[in-house]
């Protein structure tokens, strides 16, 4: 069982930078495709950004050159990253990943691809 403990989030200006952390357990960041997702108020989740076991990395048009996926494989922990943020990026951001997915290749935005979630942490970016 893999458990996923999100944390960062804040209220930000228009422009301001933050990074989110989650931190997992139960299984080593090797073994695990990593995702972020999000979902706003009204909306459906909305995928961000993966890192495969591989290390390649893939990030929605929504948030490319904006924000940035990484891991700490000693930390186990994965990182967003958001810079220049914008007030449509306001929405509660869930840690997710899956042991299943193959070691590199095809990236995977789909929620229904990934077997472990956190409880989120909310960004709120004011105009």
């Amino acid at each position: 069982q893999v458990q996923l403990v999100e944390s960062g989030g804040g209220l930000v200006q228009a422009g301001d930078s933050l990074r989110l952390s989650c931190a997992a357990s139960g299984r080593t960041l090797s073994s695990l495709t990593m995702a972020w997702f999000r979902q706003a108020p009204g909306k459906e989740r909305e995928f961000v950004a993966t890192s495969n076991r591989s290390g390649g990395r893939y990030t929605a048009d929504s948030a490319k050159g904006r924000f940035t996926i990484s891991r700490d494989s000693a930390k186990n922990t994965v990182y967003l990253q958001m810079n220049n943020l914008k007030p449509e990026d306001t929405a509660v951001y869930v840690c997710a990943a899956s042991e299943r997915l193959p070691y590199a290749g095809t990236y995977y935005t789909m929620d229904s691809k990934y077997d472990y979630w956190g409880q989120g942490t909310q960004v709120t970016v004011s105009s």
